[in-house]
């Protein structure tokens, strides 16, 4: 019985039977559809997206019972940042789920800061409510955000909008779709594969809401624009995945919490996140997981230089 597996309903891989009975630990190498350690765990990529998808939808229950309901009470963080009793309530439920789906991958979350002091590469990551600044003043461009970084790279995710009513986020083989509401955390719906558009020589150009600059215009300005919209949170990921932008650059300060879904999602739609100032690939699991300035764009953009 040494070569079969046995599915845990508890978790998100499958052990393999030994006379000891133990999980091994999930320090998960590439190979191929499963990622597997030379100790024979893999990562159920199946129950990975079912569980990922059930929480987003079930967190952005949670939040749209405190964006539906009477003033709510913001409060700030020790970065000045907003928070909310729906980031907590969201936070609170994400974590709980993953924790208990997949307890031996590490867990980073943004209203958790005991969290950020890992030194990790191969980790879940959560931001429960990103977009604040856009629920505070209801303007709906927020979005729940749970994703599976490997070796330092986004490679699953979801992204969910409430408010918008849009669902995006990678299936088992890492595929980008967008499921068609009405939603049911139980039940998956109809999904369309998502694809990333081929640019034409103007673009179109998708920037913050809350925090396009200066610097941000000027850099915009270097290129021939068809088009250019506002949205918020990570969103405008969604919306270069789809084809309905070719181009997001990020001037200013995000945490990889804020990009790790979007970017995922945008990877399984065939787009690409690059730093701003080499344009090499972004990366995950950073010290403080910070991000630098960077550019999220569909492949055939030529990106101009800083």
């Amino acid at each position: 019985m040494g070569d079969e597996f046995l599915a845990d309903p508890k978790v998100g891989y499958h052990k393999e039977i030994a006379p000891a009975d133990q999980y091994c630990t999930a320090q998960m190498a590439i190979s191929g559809r499963h990622k597997a350690d030379r100790d024979g765990c893999v990562m159920d990529f199946d129950r990975l997206a079912q569980v990922m998808r059930q929480l987003a939808i079930e967190a952005g229950e949670k939040i749209m019972e405190i964006y539906d309901g009477p003033d709510f009470e913001v409060r700030a963080k020790g970065d000045d940042s907003p928070v909310t009793a729906a980031d907590e309530a969201a936070d609170a439920l994400i974590s709980e789920g993953l924790r208990a789906a997949f307890p031996d991958l590490p867990l980073v979350t943004e209203e958790q800061a005991d969290s950020h002091a890992q030194s990790v590469s191969t980790f879940l990551i959560v931001d429960p409510l990103d977009g604040t600044k856009e629920f505070v003043q209801r303007r709906g461009d927020f979005t729940v955000n749970i994703a599976l970084v490997e070796d330092g790279r986004p490679t699953r995710g979801v992204v969910y909008a409430p408010a918008k009513q849009r669902l995006f986020y990678t299936d088992a083989a890492g595929v980008s779709v967008e499921e068609q509401g009405p939603f049911d955390a139980a039940t998956p719906g109809a999904t369309v594969p998502i694809r990333v558009a081929a640019p034409e020589a103007a673009l179109r150009v998708v920037a913050s809401k809350s925090h396009r600059d200066a610097a941000t215009d000027a850099y915009i300005g270097k290129y021939q624009i068809a088009d250019l919209k506002s949205a918020g949170s990570s969103l405008k990921f969604c919306l270069v995945a789809t084809g309905e932008a070719d181009l997001y650059p990020r001037i200013g300060r995000t945490m990889e919490w804020d990009t790790a879904a979007g970017h995922a999602v945008l990877s399984g739609a065939g787009g690409h996140v690059v730093r701003f100032d080499d344009h090499t690939p972004l990366g995950y699991g950073k010290p403080g997981f910070e991000n630098p300035f960077f550019i999220a764009h569909a492949p055939g953009v030529d990106l101009a230089k800083p």
